[in-house]
This record gives structure tokens, C-alpha cells and sequence, in this order.
């Protein structure tokens, strides 16, 4: 399973950003698509991810300002960021949770890209 991730860069507090993973290869189905991210010095730790089922979990520090989305059809997820902060200053990782079309459950992660919130 392959993820290609787009839209980091620089913002100013306040600003906006919209970044989007496509997962391809062998998925006969997936469990859960999301993002993580990892400032430096710190833990890599949940942003938001949403479920098949179409339920959401989502880290207490984005609540009311990032939202989650996908388009099934074409194994994308989208992360909106809003009100960005500086503390949201990271590497962000789109992250996979499959089962592929030999019946196996695998975890995959993209490349990760920055995201810069500054002034």
C-alpha cells in the first residue's frame, strides 16, 4: 500500500491549510484513514482519523478547528485546518489501516509533510 501526501507549507496564525493522502496498491478495503503529526522534540501523536464506519476520533488540541473527510471512491483523505496556531507547527503523517486483496490487515504511513505556522 503506497501514500502520497500533499498540501504542507507555510501559513500565518490564523490561516489555513488543506492537505490530502491518496492511498493506492492492493486494498480490498479500508479500515481507517487519518492523520498524525510530530513537532520537533515530541511524541508523534493522533490529529484526526475516521473510521469506516464513518466515525471520528480526534486529538483534544484540533477540536473545532480541523476536520476530517474522504472520498471513498478515490481513496483520498483530506485534513481542513483552520485557525492554525504555531503549535501546530509539524510533520504531519497520513496514516492507512487496510486489508489488502490477499486478506491481510496492514498499517501504512506517508512520507509526511511540514506544515509551518508562523508569522
Amino acid at each position: 500500500v503506497q501514500l502520497q501526501a500533499y498540501g504542507g507549507g507555510v501559513v500565518q496564525p490564523g490561516g489555513f491549510l488543506r492537505l490530502s493522502c491518496a492511498a493506492s496498491g492492493s486494498i480490498f478495503s479500508i479500515y481507517a484513514m487519518g492523520w498524525y503529526r510530530q513537532a520537533p522534540g515530541k511524541q508523534r501523536e493522533l490529529v484526526t482519523e475516521m473510521l469506516s464506519g464513518g466515525s471520528t476520533n480526534c486529538g483534544d488540541s484540533v477540536k473545532g478547528r480541523f476536520t476530517i473527510s474522504r472520498d471513498n471512491a478515490k481513496n483520498t483523505v483530506y485534513l481542513q485546518m483552520n485557525s492554525l496556531k504555531p503549535e501546530d507547527t509539524a510533520v504531519y503523517y497520513c496514516n492507512v489501516v487496510v486489508v489488502t486483496t490477499q486478506g491481510v490487515r496492514a498499517n501504512s504511513w506517508g512520507q509526511g509533510t511540514l506544515v509551518t505556522v508562523s508569522s
